[in-house]
């Protein structure tokens, strides 16, 4: 008699496929919902993880001003070292054609010497103290009394001139070649500050772009609140810092300046307003860009004032000035570096070149940590 139970299943037949079509399709829709819930749980938590180590804007801000004060500060040793490079090149240049014109004496006079080695040859021989003068190292007989002693007095002017002569050129050239090696010098570390200067302010520039654009430009705009209205116009003046001395601007956007306390402060702060909104370029001394010491060399160079090229040497371009009797003109230095320097133009506020991507503006001084104040003279 036919039995009428289920054929037994084999135990692994639910894990090989076995079972009806829609038992399968039950257990496939459960393996996917698993395998789908596990992703989503592994996606959450490295999302979860990427978002804990990403920055805030905030802290980005703050790492990208702490580089680019650190960009400064290599930016003002870069001005340092070129002022130096360009100092021993118009060294160099000048102790060359002192060397070539000192050559050229000393040229006349061997020239004199060899007419009257040929006269004495004519006569009978030469002097043996003519004869080493003229030979390939005359350096041992150029004390002068030995030679002079055996020469007549015709002879001891040709040869005291020929022998002041070329070692006055030895000196020159070892002055020179001084200087060729001070200049090599020089440049290895204009190369080192330039390669500092671009690191870090490339790293400020990716971490930038870590934001979005809309982070971006509320943390400009933040930026341009701090430094006050006014701070993106084009200034008084044409451009060359020559507007007229009977009147201080009265301010950009509402920004008032005080009288200046000279003509040639005058002049400088007229400059700077003229120097609103040029973009910031590290090392650029104008006229389309600046760094912030460029810009308070050219104001001053309009007044009439020449200053040196770097912060660390402007700040002793005149009299320290204390903050509370700071007057048009002043400049006013930051950090404890003196890595920093704008142009005050009164009311608290300067005028500088802040960084790479914000132009020349009106700022409070209380922006940064003030460190000095001094008023060229």
């Amino acid at each position: 008699m036919a039995s009428h139970r289920k054929p037994r299943q084999h135990p692994l037949a639910a894990l090989t496929g076995g079972g009806s079509r829609s038992a399968r399709t039950a257990r496939t829709a459960a393996t996917l919902a698993l395998a789908g819930a596990a992703t989503a749980t592994a996606t959450g938590f490295e999302g979860t993880a990427q978002a804990a180590h990403r920055p805030t804007p905030a802290q980005v801000k703050d790492r990208v001003d702490a580089l680019y004060q650190e960009a400064e500060v290599a930016t003002q040793n870069y001005n340092g070292a070129k002022e130096s490079a360009d100092t021993a090149r118009e060294e160099l240049s000048r102790l060359q054609d002192e060397a070539a014109r000192r050559t050229r004496k000393l040229n006349a006079a061997r020239t004199e010497l060899g007419t009257l080695a040929a006269s004495q040859y004519r006569s009978g021989g030469v002097d043996p103290a003519v004869r080493l003068l003229l030979s390939a190292d005359p350096q041992r007989y150029l004390d002068g009394a030995a030679v002079l002693e055996r020469t007549g007095s015709h002879q001891a002017t040709a040869v005291a001139g020929y022998a002041r002569r070329l070692g006055s050129v030895r000196q020159v050239r070892q002055r020179a070649e001084e200087t060729v090696e001070r200049l090599a010098d020089t440049e290895a570390k204009l190369k080192k500050h330039r390669v500092t200067v671009v690191h870090k302010l490339g790293a400020a520039e990716e971490l930038l772009h870590r934001l979005t654009a809309e982070q971006r430009q509320r943390m400009a705009a933040r930026d341009g609140a701090r430094s006050g209205p006014g701070q993106g116009r084009t200034g008084h003046g044409a451009g060359r810092g020559d507007g007229p001395l009977d009147g201080i601007p009265g301010g950009a956007g509402g920004v008032a300046a005080a009288q200046a306390p000279s003509p040639r402060a005058a002049r400088a702060v007229a400059f700077a307003y003229s120097a609103l909104g040029k973009p910031y370029v590290w090392g650029a001394t104008g006229p389309s860009a600046y760094d912030c010491s460029g810009l308070t060399q050219a104001a001053w160079k309009a007044g009439g004032v020449a200053l040196p090229r770097t912060t660390y040497t402007q700040i002793s371009s005149g009299p320290r000035v204390n903050r509370s009797q700071l007057a048009p003109g002043d400049l006013v230095f930051f950090y404890s570096g003196i890595s920093h320097v704008g142009l005050y133009v009164g009311n608290g506020q300067m005028i500088h070149a802040p960084h790479p991507g914000a132009p020349v503006r009106i700022a409070p001084i209380d922006q940064m940590p003030f460190a000095a104040a001094t008023r060229p003279a």
